[in-house]
Parts: structure tokens; sequence; C-alpha cells
């Protein structure tokens, strides 16, 4: 059966990436009846920021060759001093990695991803994080425009740094879902781009059932 695994990074209870990451796992639940959905409020329920155990925890993984969950347990029971970092990162380890979908609900923050987003991966990545054949959909929600041809597509940190960072480690099929131009319902300076933003919702909205119902692809994940 396939497995969900649906993050929430924005720091409003009602923001357009919530929003967009309901109407996925709606629809996702619907065209997968035996799926599993986990979901892990980023906000409400923060991942703690990296510490040196942590680090230290990243520097014995790569010394002793850790290729897996069961060798990194090993090298943390013959060092008692990993065993705190271990305990706050395994988790969330072991729910990526029994994801077949990856769903990702982030709003951009200062042209790029939020803390809260940043900090999960912080704590998460390890060099042997094996996510090939996962497929990953990142639903994001933008004051402003910052698709092809806008003046501010330069100012888009977001799209490229999660898609190099997700290559990475592997994972190569990942789509991305903008709901942009969000200011414009309650900015007056921005009133004339509200066509705009709402053309963009019911868009984000169509690709979003439609990616619902493809992901995972057959013969990729689970």
């Amino acid at each position: 059966m396939p497995q969900l695994l649906h993050l929430d990074a924005s720091a409003r209870s009602e923001s357009f990436s919530r929003e967009l990451g309901a109407a996925f796992v709606d629809h996702w639940k619907a065209a997968h009846p035996d799926g599993v959905h986990t979901y892990r409020d980023l906000v409400a329920d923060p991942v703690r920021p990296i510490d040196e155990g942590r680090v230290k925890l990243l520097g014995q993984s790569s010394l002793n060759g850790v290729r897996d969950l069961a060798a990194m347990d090993g090298v943390v029971a013959a060092e008692p001093g990993l065993a705190g970092a271990w305990a706050e990162t395994r988790p969330l380890v072991v729910e990526l990695l029994a994801a077949d979908v990856l769903v990702i609900g982030t709003p951009m923050y200062n042209f790029s991803v939020p803390g809260s987003l940043k900090t999960w991966m912080d704590r998460v990545t390890l060099p042997w994080l094996p996510l090939a054949g996962k497929s990953a959909v990142v639903l994001s929600a933008r004051g402003g425009a910052y698709g092809p041809g806008t003046p501010r597509e330069p100012f888009d940190f977001q799209e490229p740094y999660l898609r190099a960072y997700f290559s990475v480690l592997g994972l190569d099929d990942v789509e991305f879902v903008h709901t942009e131009l969000t200011h414009a319902p309650v900015l007056p300076f921005l009133a004339q781009f509200r066509d705009a933003h709402e053309a963009s919702r019911a868009a984000a909205f169509d690709r979003v059932r439609a990616l619902a119902a493809r992901v995972p692809v057959e013969g990729r994940a689970a």
C-alpha cells in the first residue's frame, strides 16, 4: 500500500500552502483508498535545530560507512554519547524512509523556505539517506510573482534550492505547484493583480488534483 508523508511549514494556520496541502491529501486518499497518510506540522510541532550532538552523528555516520538505518543504530549503540541526538533524529528518518510520496506545503519567506522546513531538512538529512524511487510534491505560496519571464524570476531561490537538495539525495521525481500573488487580495497597492492571483490559485488546485492521482508512479514506488 502506498504511503504519503505530508509536511506543513507555514506560520499561518489558514495559509494558501496549507490549503493546497489539504486538497492534495483529500484527492490522494480518494485515488489511493488503501494508502497510509502521515502528517507532521513543522510549526505546531517544531523540529529542534541541529546541535553539536547532531553534527557528531553526521560525522560518525560518514566515518563508519553507514548505508542504512540498521547500521546507524549499530554506530549509536557503540557510541552512547550519540543516543540523544539519534533519538531526536531517528523518528523523522523512519517517517521519510517509509513514505512513497513526500508532500511539502511551504510558503516562500525571503525568497526561500521557512526556518521550520529548513530545520527539518537539517535534522533528517544524512549522507546515506536513500530517497531514489520516491516522489515529492512541493506546494508553495508566494506573495508575489516569480514565474518564468517575471521581473522577480531571478529572486526565486526556493524551487532551485529544493530541487538541488532532493537531487543530491537521489530524488529526481519532484513536482512544484505554486500559488502566486497571494498578497494581492489583502494589499491595496496590489489590487490590480487579484484576478491573476485567482487564476494562479485555480490552476494550482487543478494541478494538485492531477498530481494526487498520479503519485506514486506505478513501478517506481510501493
